[in-house]
């Protein structure tokens, strides 16, 4: 599978299975200190409103890095994911015993959980991928549905506006380039999506959710991966309290790659 077989992929579901055979999931968090950083944030966060015996929904759950983290300290998750790529590599990870379910589905029908069933519900890489709005809208409902009433919602997002900068750190003509609009500067919509920080807090509140917190979740991370891996154990720890203290702050949401939104319905 290449890219331009990718596009020639008509189905939108089809097409998101399949961009996983081109980009490795299971190794997306954890390659290096520079990647770490999305799921350390992410951690961090999940850790301020998981409680002990709660029950988390993990809504296209990847390769299984939040899931089996949360499942080996003892929370009871349900694991969805569309791509067979990224079924088998979590498949791999699952030891016995663990407190998990993983099932293969669709993150836009969610009919096999119950109304008001969980405690915590994770949308991340669902909004990665649905181009239309009509998708993003219905996937976010059955979220907010099987969602119990006062649990929490965590949204992931790609920030048009950051990855703008990480494609031109890597390929040096970008800004002459056709993959985005050169008077709005909208990023096009391939393989990924892509939103502005107001575009995902706009999703959210015509959704009715409530939002808690709007987080920088890898913050200029990505476009200094090369610095970040170079730091010994000691700066590289400083280096997370730095982004820590930064990644609530909003005039620094614009310039993460990854967009962390927390809230209720």
């Amino acid at each position: 599978m290449d890219f331009n077989e990718l596009k020639s992929i008509e189905d939108e579901f089809q097409r998101v299975a399949a961009t996983y055979e081109i980009f490795n999931e299971d190794k997306r968090l954890n390659w290096s200190q520079a990647a770490r950083v999305e799921f350390l944030t992410t951690m961090k966060y999940i850790d301020l409103y998981a409680k002990k015996g709660m029950k988390i929904l993990d809504i296209g759950a990847g390769a299984g890095e939040y899931s089996l983290h949360l499942a080996e300290r003892g929370f009871h998750v349900q694991a969805l994911e569309l791509a067979d790529t990224n079924i088998k590599a979590f498949e791999r990870k699952i030891r016995p015993g663990m407190p998990l379910e993983l099932v293969q589905g669709n993150a836009l029908d969610l009919s096999r959980y119950e109304e008001d069933s969980f405690d915590l519900v994770l949308l991340f890489g669902p909004l990665y991928h649905l181009e239309k709005e009509e998708h993003r809208r219905q996937c976010i409902e059955e979220a907010k549905r099987v969602l119990k009433p006062g649990g929490v919602i965590f949204f992931s997002f790609i920030s048009n506006d950051m990855v703008i900068l990480t494609e031109f750190r890597n390929r040096k003509d970008f800004f002459q380039e056709d993959t985005y609009d050169h008077e709005t500067f909208k990023v096009k919509d391939f393989p990924f999506v892509f939103f502005t920080v107001e575009q995902c807090r706009r999703m959210l509140l015509d959704a009715e959710i409530t939002i808690l917190r709007e987080i920088a979740s890898d913050g200029v991370t990505e476009l200094m991966q090369d610095e970040v891996n170079a730091l010994d154990e000691a700066s590289y720890l400083q280096y997370l309290r730095y982004h820590y203290y930064l990644c609530e702050k909003p005039e620094m949401l614009g310039r993460s790659n990854h967009l962390l939104f927390i809230g209720r319905k």
